[in-house]
């Protein structure tokens, strides 16, 4: 299973947490709870692979939030912020994924930076209202929108 599946796991955690030895200690925290968790996969819910990729990225959330992993963040230097020059080395065949950021282009650019920030690294709504100094009614507001549109390009009914 590690074999099958580390490189993708590696990929998603890595776009979340940045730093190598940081994301690899995801990985293998990830691989222990989907080892020791196994019986709690439901396949009748989802495939397996997006179960692991949930775990995985919760994980990730989690060291990004800690106090240690913000620290380190902040001593950066900037471009590495800049949605990690050195992505393309890590390549992640999601299919789950697939087409969901080229939708995200069809949201009104203050809507996909939320969409992005949320979703992709992880932030909670509080935090991308003080990291964008918007207030928080509007970036819920903007969230709301932005995930109506993405239903309505899906043709999922609202009330959903």
């Amino acid at each position: 299973m590690y074999v099958m599946y580390s490189k993708s796991l590696y990929g998603i955690i890595i776009k979340i947490v940045i730093k190598q030895e940081l994301a690899e200690d995801v990985l293998q925290d990830a691989f222990l709870r989907i080892w020791n968790e196994i019986e709690k996969y439901d396949a009748n819910k989802g495939r397996l692979f997006t179960w692991m990729v949930t775990i995985a990225r919760n994980l990730s959330i989690v060291v990004l939030r800690s106090s240690k992993h913000r620290h380190y963040a902040a001593t950066l230097p900037i471009d590495l912020h800049l949605d990690s020059i050195d992505s393309g080395r890590f390549t992640v065949l999601n299919r789950d994924a697939i087409g969901v950021r080229l939708l995200l282009d069809l949201l009104k650019d203050d809507h996909k930076v939320i969409f992005e920030l949320i979703y992709y690294k992880g932030y909670k709504h509080v935090e991308v209202s003080e990291l964008l100094d918007v207030p928080l009614g509007t970036v819920k507001s903007r969230w709301r929108s932005g995930l109506l549109t993405l239903r309505s390009i899906y043709g999922v009914p609202h009330n959903l």
